[in-house]
């Protein structure tokens, strides 16, 4: 059948507020918050290149979700910020799609990476004398591998979901990107197949990804009480804190925010939700495992040892002697 409707070519986004002095006072927030995620996740990355310490498949796990982080929150808050200042709040139909495929390919890898790390641990802790064989570079090059693949594959299903679905006219979505809650909202066609594939897809990966980690930690946890020194307790509980605290921060939005029926009132509950899991859970993870871990806040504080090593000895190298000559690296030249 033929329908007759105005295609839609662009989409308005509402926002967080329609208040000027708010948008001024979020643009400020968000941009700080933005930078210390880049520059976080960045340097976690860096820091984990550069320590042979930090070699190691928990770190090499760590680092990609770091990298993933970093990209979740590129794909959203930039133009976030252009929003708050922008009397234009629109974002053109491709674009619209690209980030709703970059949301839900990024989500599903940070799902898997969580549950690769978490048996990561399950291998370390339970198995030890096996780690080192089971868990070579060429292993876990392969275990990253399957979460990217599966991830982009996944997007891409969702996207052409929503690619499917007829847009007339009305073209206002009440979010700060674009999302599939609010998006389906404004579609004239039927949406009970996206619905139910979102709800399938979510509920399924959700659910799956979480039974991986916690049956791990259900062998973990008698593992780490069968440990005679007090240093080995306290080394696997540090590193399995750090990770259970981002999977619970991590899990619970998204239970909170995908679980539930799409209405008015979930939309802009879900609006709330949604700036804390596209801004500040990206900008908590590089802190949660430098603080609770004792490897990296080590590496990190021999990193900065040796930069100030570094620049203490370039300072001493270069300094002036009598008559109009200097020293460097301890040769004097005439200063010219």
């Amino acid at each position: 059948m033929t329908r007759n409707f105005t295609s839609v070519t662009e989409f308005i986004l509402l926002g967080l507020t329609s208040h000027v002095e708010l948008q001024i006072l979020f643009f400020v927030l968000f941009l700080v918050v933005y930078v210390v995620t880049v520059a976080g996740n960045l340097g976690m990355i860096l820091l984990i290149k550069a320590n042979a310490r930090l070699h190691t498949p928990m770190y090499f796990f760590l680092s990609h979700l770091s990298f993933v982080d970093m990209c979740f929150s590129s794909n959203v808050t930039p133009k976030m910020l252009q929003i708050f200042l922008s009397e234009r709040k629109t974002i053109s139909y491709s674009a619209c799609l690209v980030q709703c495929y970059l949301f839900i390919a990024l989500v599903h890898v940070e799902f898997y990476i969580l549950a690769l790390m978490a048996f990561d641990r399950y291998m370390a802790i339970c198995n030890p004398l096996l780690y080192g064989s089971k868990m070579s570079q060429s292993v876990c090059t392969s275990l990253i591998t399957v979460p990217y693949v599966y991830g982009a594959l996944t997007g891409l299903m969702e996207t052409m979901w929503t690619y499917n679905l007829a847009f007339c006219g009305h073209n206002e979505i009440n979010h700060f990107y674009c999302a599939d809650p609010p998006l389906i909202k404004l579609a004239c066609s039927d949406t009970y197949h996206k619905e139910t594939s979102m709800l399938v897809v979510a509920g399924f990966n959700l659910s799956f990804s979480l039974l991986i980690i916690l049956t791990s930690y259900l062998y973990i946890f008698p593992a780490i009480l069968r440990i005679s020194s007090t240093e080995g307790k306290r080394k696997a509980f540090s590193t399995c804190g750090s990770h259970l605290t981002a999977v619970i921060i991590f899990y619970a939005t998204l239970f909170f925010m995908y679980l539930r029926p799409t209405s008015r009132e979930s939309v802009e509950q879900g609006k709330m939700v949604a700036v804390f899991y596209t801004t500040v859970i990206p900008m908590l993870n590089p802190m949660i495992y430098s603080l609770r871990n004792k490897d990296v806040k080590e590496a990190i504080s021999k990193e900065l040892s040796h930069k100030k090593m570094y620049f203490s000895e370039k300072r001493n190298s270069i300094f002036f002697c009598t008559r109009g000559t200097f020293c460097r690296n301890y040769h004097c030249f005439l200063k010219l």
